[in-house]
């Protein structure tokens, strides 16, 4: 496997971000849309970031393409055809892969939500195959169980899954190792992260309330934490990804804490402690 470190979890500018991701060892980059470059970033835009990237010896690992779920609910045109363009920038930076949130898939098929979301996905879907490339969704807010039936349902080559192990702790309350092996067809990225679930709630009212007539609920409610401070198995959770053959990345992601290059630091040497790279 690889290691990677998403660009703005250093909360610094592009391109000393990636100066701090190959100082660290890290072998490549994902990036947000949006803010390492403009949504509409032209050839000449998007062939400097790819320069950059290069020229500190790294590769992107994936972009990802998220900026609210909203679409997926609403058909939004604008905002679908907006994502349609994050999976053609991300061929010409050198990556196939576009993770994104699609809010929450329901567990019951029939319902409004579920049919909004369903054809917008397929779409999306159906576009990235016609690229080569893989519209991956990341995990979460749903059970691996639940989002890999949705998955099933789209019937798409181009639809994936960015594996997130914190997410699926903290949110769902769901086990990542056993996700490994629910999701293991559609695997194509991950997130190294970790976490807490300080509180069970309805994770419709954490990521989309307004869509399912619920009152939000406080964020507080789960807790991000460094790599090895959570309820991640890292052991069971590596082993797994070993056993069903994935050799991709393992992205590092830190959204919260005070000192992200720290934290970016010790979970390099964290996963490096496990032999990922061997």
């Amino acid at each position: 496997m690889k290691i990677g470190v998403i660009a703005e979890s250093f909360r610094k500018p592009f391109p000393q971000a990636i100066k701090e991701a190959r100082a660290l060892g890290a072998d490549g980059v994902q990036a947000y849309a949006g803010r390492a470059f403009p949504f509409d970033a032209g050839k000449s835009k998007l062939s400097e970031i790819k320069k950059i990237t290069e020229g500190e010896g790294l590769c992107f690992s994936a972009i990802c393409g998220d900026f609210g779920c909203a679409m997926y609910y609403e058909r939004d045109r604008s905002m679908i055809d907006r994502e349609k363009r994050i999976l053609e920038m991300a061929k010409e930076l050198g990556t196939d892969v576009v993770t994104t949130h699609i809010g929450v898939v329901p567990e019951n098929k029939d319902c409004v939500q579920y049919e909004s979301m369903y054809a917008v996905c397929k779409e999306l879907a159906d576009f990235a195959k016609s690229l080569g490339g893989h519209f991956a969704v990341e995990t979460g807010p749903e059970k691996a169980s639940v989002l890999k039936s949705f998955l099933d349902e789209l019937g798409s080559d181009g639809v994936a899954v960015n594996l997130d192990p914190a997410n699926l702790v903290m949110c769902a309350g769901d086990d990542p190792v056993q996700a490994v092996y629910t999701l293991r067809d559609y695997i194509v990225h991950t997130h190294a992260k970790d976490g807490i679930q300080i509180k069970k709630v309805d994770t419709r009212a954490l990521y989309a309330p307004q869509y399912y007539g619920l009152t939000p609920c406080s964020w507080d409610a789960i807790r991000e934490v460094p790599l090895g401070k959570g309820g991640v198995d890292w052991n069971k959770y590596l082993d797994a990804l070993r056993e069903i053959g994935y050799d991709g990345y393992l992205t590092i992601e830190r959204e919260c804490g005070d000192e992200p290059a720290k934290d970016i630091v010790d979970a390099v040497r964290f996963l490096d402690s496990f032999g990922v790279r061997k």
